[in-house]
């Protein structure tokens, strides 16, 4: 018998589902790119790196500098997960500030940082949210003859064909006097039958 009941694994579905439509609906990664850069921008110039016997410290003497990039590349990446209309402005300010940083904090936290940062604010400022998508119009069809669907209305403004009586079907006549699309009298201009064009 399993561990797992099956209200616990439902719940777990429906929180990843809410998770997935609430990740669509700001620009999620592009935040993520923007705190991740933040994190080696901030924590190299205040490392210790221990190679062997050999310790080899990597502090600057714009170490604050180098925090104050991080911590604002951070607060720039959780900003685009909860104010997503600021997303063009914290693209702007993210890539600005990962160029900042390679001059102030070790080539931007040895180039991991600043590239980060950099993808992620153009992830930002490229990002759109999605349109809404229109239902599209229901098509209404009628018997015709022999049983083939007709669609409401023919193109070229001709209307669909009105059973007249058991076993016959009239054409109606379009607004320009010729019929529809299947009109070979040659005074329609939309079909080009024979090449003749109504005098008008």
């Amino acid at each position: 018998m399993s561990a797992e009941t099956p209200a616990a694994t439902g719940q777990f579905t429906r929180r990843r589902l809410q998770f997935r439509v609430w990740r669509g609906q700001r620009p999620f990664w592009a935040g993520l790119f923007i705190m991740l850069g933040g994190l080696p921008i901030a924590y190299f110039p205040y490392a210790n790196l221990q190679i062997g016997h050999l310790t080899l410290a990597m502090a600057t003497t714009a170490g604050a500098g180098s925090l104050i990039i991080g911590v604002l590349l951070v607060v720039l990446g959780v900003s685009l997960w909860f104010q997503k209309h600021v997303r063009v402005f914290a693209g702007v300010a993210a890539i600005l500030l990962a160029l900042v940083s390679i001059p102030v904090s070790n080539l931007g936290g040895f180039l991991i940082g600043f590239l980060l940062a950099l993808v992620g604010g153009a992830m930002a400022v490229s990002w759109a949210p999605g349109a809404e998508s229109a239902p599209e119009p229901a098509r209404q069809f009628g018997a015709g003859r022999g049983g083939v669907p007709v669609s409401g209305g023919a193109p070229g403004g001709a209307d669909a064909p009105a059973e007249e009586g058991p076993g016959t079907t009239v054409l109606s006549k379009s607004r320009d006097g010729a019929g529809g699309p299947n009109d070979l009298s040659g005074t329609s201009p939309a079909n080009g039958a024979n090449g003749r064009h109504s005098a008008g």
